[in-house]
């Protein structure tokens, strides 16, 4: 679906990206984790064919990023974190833009905003929803886009706790086996459960791009009185110490996802050594 190579990009003298390199399969929910600053935001805008690198390539099913082919924009959905909704009411909106993505399905669209309690015939102005209704109307209608690829920017910024519940029941509604959605995220609990496979991107870098069951199956996490010196990374907490190690047991066990973002990052290269014996 996506296919990243040699990737290098800097915002003036501060390099961003390295030779980055990233594969994205068809199929699935990526998540998208990163500290703050990683370049997460920069990356979609990469992939969407907003920003140009200073060399390598990007391409959307073998189709360049760059070069912003009706083909490709028909076909891609992006929403960033910070948008802008204009003075038009929600019928006037869905013409003028619906209009733009050949697959765009109207009747999905208005079953999205009454899951979200937005009356889609509705007479108000988009510009006069509050932040958190502007994000629920522009979730429901990317998903309703039909394109094969969505880039959603931290999508949860905003929501209210129902409206964090209800993203992720339609989110998994909207999903097929033809489709990938790319969320970038620093709030991991509001879609711990939803993502898969889960992407670190770390100091110019991709450290993990992984399926939550091959991590499962490879990690383990206990909690212990004492730090263990075998562990690959350890967190002091008030009931002890969260201890992450091999996983020898043969078992899946399950990892949330705060801890292994911690655990790739402070030890990026014994978990990517611990993984490669299975591939």
């Amino acid at each position: 679906m996506v296919n990243i190579e040699n990737l290098n990009f800097r915002y003036g003298k501060n390099v961003l990206f390295s030779n980055l390199r990233l594969n994205v399969k068809e199929g699935n929910i990526y998540g998208l984790l990163g500290k703050n600053g990683a370049g997460k935001s920069t990356l979609l805008k990469v992939i969407s064919g907003m920003l140009y690198p200073e060399e390598g390539s990007c391409a959307v099913k073998n189709i360049s990023s760059f070069k912003r082919l009706p083909s490709f924009l028909e076909d891609l959905y992006y929403l960033p974190e910070e948008f802008y909704l204009p003075p038009l009411k929600s019928s006037e909106y869905e013409i003028m833009f619906g209009g733009l993505y050949p697959n765009f399905d109207g009747e999905k669209f208005h079953e999205y905003l009454k899951e979200f309690e937005i009356d889609p015939h509705m007479d108000k102005r988009l510009s006069k929803f509050s932040l958190g209704q502007k994000k629920k109307y522009l979730l429901a209608f990317g998903l309703a886009s039909g394109t094969s690829l969505l880039l959603l920017d931290e999508p949860t910024n905003g929501l209210d706790i129902p409206s964090k519940r209800q993203f992720r029941r339609l989110v998994s509604m909207a999903m097929s086996d033809n489709r990938t959605i790319i969320i970038s995220t620093h709030q991991v609990k509001d879609v711990e459960n939803l993502i898969d496979p889960v992407i670190i991107l770390d100091d110019g870098q991709i450290l993990f791009n992984e399926s939550m069951e091959v991590i499962n199956r490879n990690l383990r996490v206990t909690v212990e009185k004492e730090e263990n010196p075998e562990a690959l990374y350890s967190e002091e907490g008030l009931n002890g110490y969260t201890i992450v190690t091999r996983n020898e047991t043969g078992e899946e066990g399950e990892i949330d996802l705060e801890i292994l973002f911690n655990t790739i990052v402070a030890s990026g290269s014994k978990i990517k050594n611990l993984i490669s014996r299975e591939v």
